[in-house]
């Protein structure tokens, strides 16, 4: 939608996503934009599909797959190359980003989720977890998730990339596991879009 003021013309916040995506070459570029206008809140992900909809669908296809993800509740490029991964393995996929809690506290929010076994897998970049304070609360996040039972798994966006299949393969033996154990206490909120 084009917006007039006086002299100006302007577009909005999932119309600039939108034709900024159509420009852009890689679906992990335009994962990138979208999961950073969702994320800063300068449009929703029912805002950017409405977009999708009343907008050319000429070089619209990559916009629609990352529109896809960050309603899956992906939030990053590096979940989004796991979410990729995963979908190439064939393992079921995860809640992303659902938020865990014990009776009504929020213990985490786990990048990936699997209920009915019990598992999280976490996506830990050098970036969110260099600095003494964020080690810190990412060890605090582990042990909250694991003293409730919870297999977590950790894998950085390095492995996700240069080794998948040992990804795949820790992962398909965590869930493999996961049915043998009673069902945990763990109520799963779905990332908010």
């Amino acid at each position: 939608m084009v917006c007039v003021d006086g002299e100006i013309r302007y577009v909005t916040g999932p119309r600039a996503v939108a034709d900024a995506a159509r420009d852009l070459r890689s679906l992990r570029e335009v994962r990138a934009l979208v999961a950073s206008a969702v994320q800063r809140r300068h449009c929703s992900v029912s805002m950017l599909a409405r977009e999708l909809e009343q907008g050319p669908a000429q070089g619209s296809r990559l916009l629609r797959a990352a529109l896809e993800e960050v309603a899956d509740g992906v939030r990053s490029i590096a979940e989004g190359d796991f979410r990729t991964l995963l979908r190439r393995g064939r393992l079921p996929m995860p809640m992303f980003n659902a938020r865990l809690y014990d009776d009504a506290d929020l213990v985490a929010i786990v990048d990936a989720w699997w209920p009915e076994v019990g598992v999280a897998a976490e996506v830990d970049s050098r970036e969110w977890h260099l600095s003494p304070q964020d080690w810190e609360a990412t060890m605090r996040r582990h042990t909250a998730l694991t003293s409730r039972g919870i297999r977590v798994l950790h894998f950085s966006p390095g492995q996700i990339r240069k080794e998948p299949d040992r990804v795949l393969a820790d992962i398909a033996s965590a869930l493999a596991a996961g049915p043998s154990r009673a069902p945990l206490a763990i109520r799963a909120v779905p990332a908010a879009s």
